[in-house]
């Protein structure tokens, strides 16, 4: 039996240690809070043993298999360093870091000390997207050249999470991080973009729209669009929509799951459905599902096996947020 701790128990974690408790063979038996009154009540609810709100005590008295980050970008640096100083794996939430500089020390410091590091980067998980990777792989639209990474939305995400609008850099660190992956695990890396940026909400601090234009690897020229400034006729929170243009057809990955595969021999439609859990809020199942799915693959790097979301592969998608801010800024094209 894997062990592992909890270090935040916000917004996420809930979800987070729900997720946990779906798989075999982990069990989480404590949590740090720097507010100890919010671990108590987390633990209560979560039936934990023991909570703590001095995390290194934690780890020294506990003796974890692997710590489960999930804090604020800003703090995530000094929790991996704490972790990996005892010989503790990390699972960290994205971003994987508030800088680029940051996110490259995390690594730095778990490979020095000889400890695994994995990026809960949930969205590739999420069930239709896997599905359109699927259906990719089969070959039935042939060579894709042209790709759409849809997340525009007018849903009010300062409300449950009201730390975002202080962020200095906003979308492209929030939901940027998971859309590019996205982009990543769909067609490779990138080998260069173009980004534009603006902020429509005059309440928060960073940007809440912007569109990063990439040739990735295959020469497929991919466009991820991303807003929070977007009312829409329908609403699409919290999910994401994707078209892949191919040279022998086109997948399409619409509103509510479905999913569209064109050819010359006409359209075939498809329903998607995430796994629905008791603890997650249906209308979210898409994202609450795809953190059992995130949590296996990581649990299979844990037992020694290879992981998909590692802090190797994590860093890529990082260069990437941070090539779109420095487009953004230059208004050059950058080149990766």
């Amino acid at each position: 039996m894997i062990k592992g701790a909890i270090i935040g128990t916000g917004f996420w974690s809930h979800y987070q240690i729900s997720a946990w408790k779906e798989l075999e063979g982990v069990t989480i038996t404590a949590a740090y809070n720097r507010t100890i009154s919010t671990a108590k009540s987390f633990a209560e609810k979560f039936q934990l043993s023991e909570v703590y709100d001095d995390a290194a005590l934690m780890l020294e008295r506990e003796k974890p298999d692997f710590v489960d980050i999930i804090t604020d970008a800003g703090t995530h640096l000094k929790f991996t360093q704490l972790a990996a100083s005892k010989g503790i794996h990390v699972i960290c939430q994205k971003p994987m870091s508030d800088t680029l500089s940051s996110a490259k020390l995390m690594l730095e410091c778990c490979q020095t000390a000889g400890v695994k590091l994995f990026i809960h980067e949930n969205f590739r998980w999420q069930a239709p997207v896997r599905a359109v990777k699927k259906w990719m792989n089969s070959g039935i639209i042939g060579k894709p050249f042209k790709a759409k990474v849809d997340f525009c939305s007018a849903f009010p995400v300062f409300d449950n999470q009201p730390f975002l609008a202080e962020l200095d850099h906003f979308i492209l660190t929030d939901i940027g991080s998971h859309v590019l992956d996205i982009c990543r695990y769909l067609f490779g890396e990138a080998k260069q973009l173009y980004c534009l940026t603006k902020k429509i909400n005059p309440a928060i601090k960073g940007e809440d729209v912007a569109g990063v234009f990439m040739e990735m690897d295959g020469n497929v020229q991919c466009f991820a669009d991303m807003s929070y400034a977007s009312l829409l006729e329908k609403e699409s929170f919290p999910q994401t929509l994707l078209l892949v243009e191919g040279d022998k057809g086109s997948i399409q990955l619409t509103h509510d799951f479905e999913l569209k595969i064109t050819t010359r021999q006409g359209t075939q439609k498809f329903v998607v459905q995430p796994a629905h859990y008791g603890w997650a809020d249906p209308e979210y199942a898409v994202v609450h599902s795809s953190i059992v799915a995130c949590n296996d693959d990581i649990l299979k790097g844990l037992n020694g096996g290879v992981a998909e979301t590692t802090g190797e592969d994590n860093l890529k998608t990082v260069a990437l947020v941070w090539a779109a801010y420095e487009s953004a800024a230059s208004g050059k094209v950058i080149q990766l």
